[in-house]
């Protein structure tokens, strides 16, 4: 058989995981970062032309900052109070109403908080990054992935989380054994040459932590991965006790592996960042450079394109009353679909279309304050996720203030699918404790520590009402929602206009297309 690209990629990809297959797709030509390559550069005079742009999320706040730069007259209009849109953080103070009418106030010591929405920034999203470094918010290593976090499920090991460097390891080195063995055997003559073979099992003995026999045994080399019974002290007492791998049928039947490979993936391989503070302190700096052009507490009930502009109509909401007109040459709409199609507007068939057929996903976040951060004075976590499968999914602890005294709070859970739904159907408060009750199977000491939380489930959420777009059939509609024809005045952006849904990235990369497909339009190049 000869083997293709694919063949290759797909075989990397069973055998070494996603990771593995990024790269050497990267390798061969056939992946690539986010595609942002440098700042944009509009050429043209917009000669006093007026933009609308509808909504202050991270694509409404970069069309407006790039073309108010370029030279255009700017107004952005936003429902919330605030900028930002799903890049939101709530701290110590801050109220949340949801859709039901439901206000939750937020306790958390000052320091504390909890985004509900975009909670990371991979290293290869360039435009988030350039962004921030341009406006000057500052970052800092978020955890993705912990070696001493836990790994659980319900029916395995009893109910007892394992940590994940044990896992790890011992999956790691149970399935290099057996391929050693099957290498040694001379099974693979047919597939590598002899000089190949006595490579690959110098490699695999290397790799999962074998002994001369080829086999995975407890040993100081193993347990300087896994870690030690006893570990190395100082004195005359300190000689570490090595620890003993799980047994293979065990550590199989567990499942506990499938989450290996969730740190893996290439977004959320190392470097991961996320700003200091909190996710919106990226929506509070664009809000400085913009914030004198946004009219907030904007609720747009009308958005009409003809000939010679855009005619937007929007209510104040909070204090009502009529609602107020406003005109311009251009609009830029980043409001996302799942409120626009409740909203008049006289855009072309095929986007109305894409519009009105778009579904957004659910999902649910938990933010948990404690007395004190025990899960790093009795067990050593900094950082990183725990993962189960308990309808909480995971539990993410913080990446910042480590070792310090008083209240810490925790992502207690980040829910999706049918467990979403559940979550959904409660009350905040019902959401909340069982969100307590599901984490102390893995940490008893959440009943006696729990000192308050808040969730937020995002098909509650009054200005987005989910949490990102899902196309039913994006091969045959994102052509047309994302291109401004001949005549349009108004163009779309959005994540859910990107290949990256759901990540900031995808926002503003959506934001900068759609400006420089106005922008040519504006001028007439």
């Amino acid at each position: 058989m000869t083997m293709t690209r694919r063949n290759l990629l797909e075989a990397v990809g069973m055998a070494a995981g996603s990771a593995a297959m990024y790269h050497a797709m990267a390798t061969l030509g056939h992946a690539q970062d986010s595609t942002y390559t440098g700042r944009v550069v509009l050429e043209g005079e917009p000669n006093g032309r007026r933009v609308l742009i509808l909504g202050a999320g991270l694509a409404g706040l970069t069309a407006a900052l790039e073309l108010r730069s370029a030279g255009y007259e700017v107004q952005v209009l936003e429902y919330r109070e605030k900028a930002g849109g799903r890049c939101w953080t709530l701290r110590g103070g801050h109220t949340y109403t949801d859709l039901a009418g439901v206000s939750q106030k937020v306790a958390f010591e000052e320091g504390g908080y909890l985004n509900p929405g975009p909670w990371r920034i991979p290293y290869n999203h360039h435009a988030v990054l350039d962004y921030c470094k341009r406006l000057g918010v500052k970052l800092e290593p978020f955890i993705q992935k912990n070696h001493n976090a836990y790994l659980h499920r319900s029916e395995a090991f009893d109910g007892k989380p394992q940590r994940f460097r044990h896992i790890a390891t011992d999956y790691r080195g149970h399935i290099a054994e057996l391929l050693a063995k099957a290498t040694d055997q001379g099974k693979l003559d047919a597939e590598v040459t002899e000089s190949d073979r006595v490579k690959l099992l110098e490699s695999l003995r290397s790799y999962g932590i074998l002994n001369d026999q080829n086999a995975y045994v407890s040993s100081d080399a193993t347990s300087e991965y896994r870690g030690y019974e006893r570990e190395a002290g100082g004195g005359r007492d300190g000689a570490p006790t090595p620890s003993s791998p799980l047994d293979m049928t065990e550590l199989l039947q567990s499942d506990l592996w499938t989450w290996l490979s969730d740190p893996e993936s290439v977004h959320h391989q190392s470097a991961i960042f996320q700003p200091v503070g909190g996710m919106d302190m990226i929506a509070q700096a664009f809000a400085r450079e913009v914030g004198d052009v946004i009219t907030y507490n904007a609720k747009v009930i009308s958005m009409l394109q003809d000939d010679s502009g855009v005619t937007v109509r929007y209510e104040d909401a909070q204090q009502g009353g009529d609602p107020i007109e406003v005109t311009a040459d251009w609009c830029v709409c980043t409001i996302p679909f799942s409120i626009l199609g409740q909203i008049e507007h006289n855009l072309s068939s095929d986007k109305t279309y894409a519009i009105d057929t778009m579904y957004y996903e659910g999902s649910v976040k938990f933010g948990l304050e404690f007395n004190r951060r025990f899960w790093e004075e009795d067990e050593h976590i900094f950082g990183g996720i725990s993962y189960t499968d308990l309808p909480i999914a995971l539990i993410s602890y913080p990446s910042y203030d480590y070792l310090s005294a008083g209240k810490g709070v925790l992502l207690g859970g980040y829910v999706w699918g049918a467990d979403a739904y559940q979550f959904n159907a409660m009350q905040p408060d019902e959401a909340v404790k069982w969100a307590v009750e599901y984490g102390s199977r893995l940490h008893p000491q959440y009943a006696d520590e729990f000192a308050g939380g808040v969730c937020v489930s995002w098909h509650k959420v009054p200005w987005v009402l989910g949490c990102y777009g899902i196309w039913q059939d994006k091969d045959r509609d994102y052509t047309a929602a994302v291109t401004m024809e001949e005549g349009d005045r108004i163009v779309l952006a959005g994540e859910q206009l990107s290949y990256l849904p759901a990540w900031q990235e995808g926002a503003i990369l959506s934001a900068l297309d759609a400006i420089q497909q106005l922008h040519e339009h504006a001028t007439n190049r």
